[in-house]
């Protein structure tokens, strides 16, 4: 195992959501920024609790809108992509709880949203001490 920080107590996360992701529409202006609609859903439903919800401008991963990361000191971080409002709101909220729960940001591969396990772009070690 490569050293890394001693993983966080359990029980809180950072979840960010990319504001700036655009899917391609048949309407003028041709596409949607369909992660601020996601974020505000997100916010709505994990406020007051232990996952910290946030905007941010562009994870680079253009081509998988809408895309979020899940983060935590010295827990492993996971990226997701492919995700849409009217559909993955809820797995999003129960990934995002288990991964607070976690004392390393591993959730079990059984317990894992199907929509995570299909829009995996990246899970990234915590950073070295």
């Amino acid at each position: 195992m490569i050293p890394s920080q001693p993983p966080t107590p359990a029980g809180s996360a950072s979840l960010s959501v990319c504001v700036t992701c655009r899917q391609r529409t048949h309407e003028a202006p041709g596409y949607i920024e369909p992660g601020r609609a996601l974020l505000a859903a997100l916010a709505q439903r994990l406020a007051g609790g232990s996952v910290t919800v946030r905007g941010v401008q562009c994870f680079a991963v253009c081509n998988r809108p809408c895309t979020i990361a899940l983060q935590a000191p010295g827990k492993w971080s996971h990226i997701i992509g492919d995700l849409t409002l009217a559909g993955d709101v809820d797995a999003i909220v129960e990934a995002a709880l288990l991964y607070a729960r976690t004392p390393d940001g591993i959730i079990p591969w059984a317990q894992t949203p199907m929509a995570f396990r299909r829009g995996g772009v990246a899970r990234l070690p915590p950073p070295p001490v």
